[in-house]
């Protein structure tokens, strides 16, 4: 019999937490790179309150998948805890609850430290964990998840930290908001190409849905590969960038086989999320040597 903490840690999907994690840990990086000094309690709570509300989303997309019929227990990819019948619905859905009030508790104490701007992040990013799946305007079900992800994973929670870090909307943390937000996107677009038969099923017209495989399969190549181009294109405006050739060639050959043309498997997942950990670590090292 399965520990009821393994079920939970299940549900969570520990594959999709570095888009929670990354971008914390790279608009922390970047407020070093920009001259100023880090938070670390700031830190803690915006990394806490990022991975509270992934792991909400997760949870209100197991429940929601299963009652609209996404997710079954015969589905191709990991076992889902309330399709599989591990959880009941509205165990599920006090779990995501209970994430969310975590969530809300984190934004208490960044609202005291930088004021309006945490309420205008905060309550839009509240409202879509559940609204990404759920609602009467469900994003996964419109093809719209990878576009909410490059948004809410890649330029607020980016550009969020470097804020709630130094106070400031600087540019470049547009443009590593939008590196982030695609290397995150891949997982989601991923997943979906996995999950294209049952999908089509259940009606969620997922990007693959609506266009087929062979176009997204060029989309998360595209998603994987501009993060690359952009440091080339960028190389010099700061401090990290100085490595920016050698890390994108590495980055460009472990791309190249990422995807392959018969389709995708789970480990592939995983390794969309080592990219987007190898990336950030990256750019950790070369802050860390300029």
């Amino acid at each position: 019999m399965v520990s009821m903490w393994k079920i939970w840690l299940l549900a969570a999907r520990p594959k999709t937490l570095p888009a929670a994690i990354v971008p914390v840990w790279s608009g922390c990086l970047m407020t070093v790179a920009l001259g100023f000094d880090v938070s670390y309690r700031l830190a803690v709570v915006t990394l806490m309150g990022a991975i509270f509300i992934q792991i909400a989303t997760n949870f209100f997309n197991d429940v929601i998948d299963a009652a609209k019929g996404a997710d079954t227990s015969e589905r191709a990819g990991p076992t889902r805890a309330t399709a599989s019948g591990l959880l009941s619905p509205k165990t599920m859905y006090i779990g995501a609850a209970f994430m969310l009030s975590q969530a809300l508790v984190c934004g208490f104490l960044l609202l005291n430290a930088r004021g309006w701007p945490v309420i205008a992040i905060g309550i839009p990013s509240l409202y879509l964990s559940y609204g990404y799946t759920g609602g009467p305007v469900p994003l996964a079900y419109r093809g719209l998840g990878e576009l909410f992800v490059i948004l809410f994973f890649g330029f607020i929670a980016v550009m969020g930290t470097i804020f709630i870090q130094t106070g400031l909307w600087p540019w470049q943390g547009c443009v590593l908001g939008l590196q982030i937000g695609c290397l995150s996107a891949v997982l989601i677009a991923v997943n979906n190409y996995r999950d294209l038969e049952e999908d089509e099923i259940a009606d969620k017209r997922t990007l693959v849905v609506r266009w087929g495989r062979k176009p997204v399969a060029f989309l998360i190549f595209f998603m994987t590969v501009l993060p690359s181009l952009l440091i080339l294109l960028f190389d010099g405006s700061q401090r990290w960038f100085s490595g920016s050739f050698v890390l994108a060639i590495i980055f460009l050959l472990f791309e190249s086989k990422l995807l392959k043309p018969n389709g995708v498997s789970s480990r592939l997942l995983g390794l969309s999320a080592l990219h987007l950990i190898l990336f950030v670590t990256a750019q950790h090292l070369f802050l860390a040597l300029t």
